[in-house]
């Protein structure tokens, strides 16, 4: 008796400390941990349930090599149970998602999946850009893709599993610039598109100073992205549609191709910290990631408008959604004029069964997850929208 009781103690403690050494190695898999887990509470609950095998004579329980007693094995092995079964389950259960895409609502999306933690889901989200996005959703190597700049047809089409877009957030694109002295710059359309045309390169540009009194005789440094990004397709998206040559020289697009010699930097953070800390710069960020001052800019309708949530809501307001959610609004009618939406890009089929947890994320995204959206810089999307797009994600397979 004493011998096979020594003997299930000693698989306890040897299935313990399996465990120990796999939560220290980063290749080890849920199959193992799951498979681990039910051992050690199969032969917990058989201990807890045989106690007059366990209550032997002092004599009979010690090993002949050591003075160590199996009645001491009983608290711990109960105490492995519960202090390594109940976190590692909820490990082996929780449902694990990598994403890839815009800088624009990165600071939003981080506080969606740090919520979604709670609910059994683990999302690894990497900021690199809508353009490199684009292209590692569509090389399959993340589960879902994220962009500022909607898919074209052109993406589309090489996209092996289909693509469903969805809507997550708004925002404004605001326009950081660093004047010493200079508060409430003006932008008229005509001046915006000159400065990042390069027709306008001075600070006390006529046509600036037309908007704006005690301009400085500097030089403007534009500072812009160097990655494929989807805050530069909104931005020159607008340029696009305000100015007829702006659209013929560099056009809407992720990558543009700037005059001159812009300072770039990557990501909407890179951008605004270039501002920041040059002199006479001015660059374009989501509003979220701006430092210091921020340009007021000419609209439709001849007001020059601050790049807040209340004004790119307005601007967003008069958008009406396709059944494929794309839309390109270069110049609203109201409100904030540089306003863009960001996207989810999931795939229609494929999703094997990461399907639940991508249904579970993004209905939850569009339901209590837009609580979070205005307390940090971004536009709700319309309930309406919501539960159409929530109706095509029930879709996906």
């Amino acid at each position: 008796m004493g011998l096979e009781c020594r003997s299930r103690s000693w698989k306890l403690l040897l299935i313990i400390q399996e465990l120990l050494t796999l939560m220290i190695c980063p290749g080890a898999s849920k199959r193992q941990y799951r498979y681990l887990i039910s051992s050690l509470s199969v032969f917990s609950i058989d201990l807890l349930l045989t106690p007059s095998k366990l209550l032997l004579d002092s004599h009979t329980m010690k090993t002949t090599h050591s003075s160590f007693t199996f009645k001491r094995v009983i608290p711990i092995a109960i105490a492995g149970v519960t202090c390594l079964s109940i976190p590692l389950v909820a490990w082996a259960q929780a449902a694990s998602l990598t994403g890839a895409g815009a800088t624009f609502p990165e600071k939003l999306y981080k506080t969606y999946f740090s919520e979604l933690k709670g609910k059994g889901i683990s999302v690894n989200y990497a900021g690199v850009g809508s353009g490199t996005g684009i292209k590692q959703f569509l090389a399959g190597n993340v589960d879902f893709g994220a962009s500022d700049s909607a898919m074209t047809d052109a993406e589309i089409a090489k996209a092996p599993n289909g693509v469903l877009m969805v809507p997550t957030a708004g925002g404004a694109v605001a326009l950081p610039y660093n004047l010493s002295g200079v508060k409430n710059l003006k932008l008229s359309q005509k001046a915006l598109a000159g400065i990042f045309s390069g027709k306008i390169t001075k600070w006390n540009d006529p046509i600036l100073a037309k908007e704006n009194s005690g301009l400085p005789n500097k030089s403007i440094k534009m500072v812009v992205r160097a990655d494929s990004s989807g805050t530069s397709f909104v931005f020159t998206n607008h340029l696009s549609a305000v100015d007829a040559s702006f659209k013929s020289k560099i056009g809407a697009t992720k990558s543009p191709n700037w005059v001159g010699s812009p300072i770039k930097q990557k990501g909407n953070e890179g951008v605004a910290s270039a501002v920041a800390s040059t002199d006479g710069a001015i660059g374009y960020v989501e509003t979220a990631y701006a430092k210091g001052a921020t340009a007021l800019v000419q609209n439709k309708t001849g007001e020059y408008v601050a790049p807040t949530v209340k004004e790119a809501s307005k601007a967003l307001d008069g958008i009406s959604f396709p059944e494929n959610f794309r839309v390109f609004e270069g110049n609203p009618d109201r409100g904030y004029p540089i306003t863009g939406l960001t996207w989810l890009l999931l795939k229609t089929k494929g999703n094997g069964d990461k399907a639940p947890a991508i249904k579970t994320m993004v209905k939850w995204i569009l339901t209590d997850g837009q609580s979070k959206n205005e307390a940090l810089g971004y536009t709700v999307i319309p309930s309406s929208v919501a539960q159409k797009a929530i109706a095509k994600v029930e879709e996906i397979q």
